[in-house]
């Protein structure tokens, strides 16, 4: 896939993304642990899609794309989630959208196995479950992935080696050690240097950042007292490689550590320019989003669901389907600080 067949799925961003804050002022927005979002109205009979969190600019994208596909289909179809980084929130959010009578619930979990109990009284209830970021989840009608998480983790790995000169330390971070995508990226992407960079070499435990921007500079911090000879370091939450630039930039090691891993181009475009990140990876969670919706009212109308789909889902119009998880078409993106001005987002 081209960039530039990426980069037009991004343009109808529009001023209200332009406006997003850094994700390294938002992290997590506090102890609040109240729903917010779009919102739709009248819930009952709408399709909603719960996010992780809000707050941040990647589930802001996701927000656009479901605020898309209302605008581009007239269906009641909304975005509502909690302000907190966590999994009781998320599940707070579930059980009154439940309440509420609603057709379709559209989930990217904090912790897959932590919304497991609610979204199978969703669907005791009859409502549609369509996750995303949960390949392995039982309790959904289907998981939508916008690529193989094994092949997302590899490719990862190999932009880190080859910065690396395939040799030295480095570390990784997730957003939650519980977090399905998280874990299997990190996972593939060590058992590919295992096998391919043999000096190179995996140093102390997974680091957990709880999509926060704040702790992941804290514990960058922390890896740079315990790890003095540290080459290199693999983000998975969107708000990692922020926090990790950050500390990396204020130690002045720009020219010394690797950081590469998953993020958006408008929340990391000064620390790519500066060196302090060297490599962002993403795919496009509006899109995601407006897929989940799609399959949805699929089901919602008595379709068949299978790999004829044709979906309007940028990065998604051909499928392949593996039990329940519909995957896209390795619609990832790589930007560095040369091609990062090309995305509004």
């Amino acid at each position: 896939m081209s960039i530039e067949f990426n980069r037009r799925q991004f343009m109808y961003i529009g001023a209200g993304v332009a406006a997003m804050g850094a994700l390294s002022a938002c992290g997590t927005t506090g102890g609040s642990t109240e729903a917010s979002g779009s919102g739709g109205g009248d819930a009952a009979g709408a399709m909603v899609t719960v996010p992780k969190l809000t707050g941040i600019a990647w589930f802001n994208r996701m927000e656009e794309g479901v605020k898309q596909y209302a605008s581009d289909t007239g269906n009641n179809a909304y975005y509502q989630g909690s302000s907190q980084a966590d999994a009781n929130a998320q599940v707070k959010v579930i059980q009154d959208l439940i309440a509420s009578n609603v057709s379709a619930l559209l989930v990217c979990p904090f912790q897959p196995d932590a919304v497991e109990q609610v979204l199978r009284q969703a669907m005791e209830a009859g409502i549609i479950v369509i996750t995303h970021e949960a390949p392995g989840i039982d309790n959904a009608d289907y998981d939508i992935e916008a690529f193989q998480n094994e092949d997302y983790g590899i490719n990862l790995m190999k932009e880190l080696a080859s910065r690396m000169n395939e040799t030295g330390e480095y570390i990784q971070m997730v957003g939650s050690l519980s977090s399905t995508t998280h874990m299997e990226w990190v996972e593939a992407a060590e058992k590919y240097q295992l096998d391919n960079y043999p000096n190179m070499t995996r140093v102390g435990d997974r680091i957990e950042t709880s999509d926060d921007s704040q702790q992941a500079y804290q514990k960058m911090q922390e890896a740079l007292s315990a790890f003095p000879n540290l080459a290199g370091v693999q983000g998975s939450a969107s708000t990692d490689v922020v926090g990790v630039g950050q500390a990396v930039e204020e130690a002045g090691l720009q020219d010394t550590i690797v950081v590469c891993g998953t993020s958006t181009p408008k929340d990391t475009k000064d620390l790519l320019a500066s060196g302090a990140i060297d490599l962002i990876q993403f795919w496009d969670p509006g899109q995601a989003a407006y897929a989940q919706n799609e399959v949805a009212k699929i089901m919602l109308d008595g379709g068949t669901v299978d790999e004829s789909m044709k979906l309007d889902a940028e990065g998604y119009a051909t499928i392949t389907i593996e039990d329940k998880v519909i995957y896209g078409e390795n619609a990832w993106i790589n930007v560095t600080k040369d091609n990062a001005d090309e995305y509004d987002f």
